[in-house]
C-alpha cells in the first residue's frame, strides 16, 4: 500500500507540472502546434535518462526503489508517459533486441494513434 501512495503523490504532481508547462507554452507560443506536448515528452525522455542513470549506479541501496517509485513511475509517468516508453525502447536496444526495440517503438506510435482513431470513430458513431 506504500508503493501506492508513493505513486500516487507522485502521479499528481506530475500531471500538475504537465497542466503547467503546457499552459505556459499556448500562452508562449501559441496553440497551432503541441508545444506543450512536445516539450514534456522531451524533457521528461532527458529526466527519465537522468535518473535512469543515477538509479543504476545507486542499485542495491535501501532507498533507491521507493525514489524510482516516486520519480520515475509517479512524478515522471504522471508528467508523460513518453519518457517510460522512450526508456523501454532504449533498454530493448541496450540489451541487443533491436527488433524487438523496433517493433516496440514503431509498434506503440501506429497501435496508440490507431487506438485513439478508433475511440474516436466509435464516439462520434454513437452520437
Amino acid at each position: 500500500m506504500q508503493a501506492v501512495l508513493i505513486v500516487f503523490f507522485g502521479g499528481g504532481l506530475g500531471a500538475v507540472l504537465r497542466h503547467l508547462v503546457n499552459v505556459g507554452c499556448a500562452r508562449a507560443c501559441g496553440t497551432s502546434f503541441p508545444w506543450g506536448t512536445m516539450t514534456v515528452n522531451v524533457f521528461g525522455s532527458f529526466v527519465m535518462g537522468l535518473l535512469a542513470a543515477w538509479l543504476f549506479l545507486k542499485a542495491g541501496e535501501d532507498r533507491t526503489e521507493p525514489l524510482r517509485l516516486f520519480l520515475a513511475t509517479g512524478i515522471l509517468g504522471g508528467f508523460t508517459t513518453f519518457s517510460a516508453y522512450s526508456l523501454d525502447a532504449v533498454l530493448l536496444w541496450e540489451r541487443g533486441a533491436v527488433a524487438a526495440a523496433a517493433l516496440y517503438a514503431t509498434g506503440s506510435v501506429i497501435l496508440s494513434v490507431s487506438a485513439l482513431i478508433a475511440g474516436l470513430a466509435v464516439v462520434r458513431a454513437l452520437t
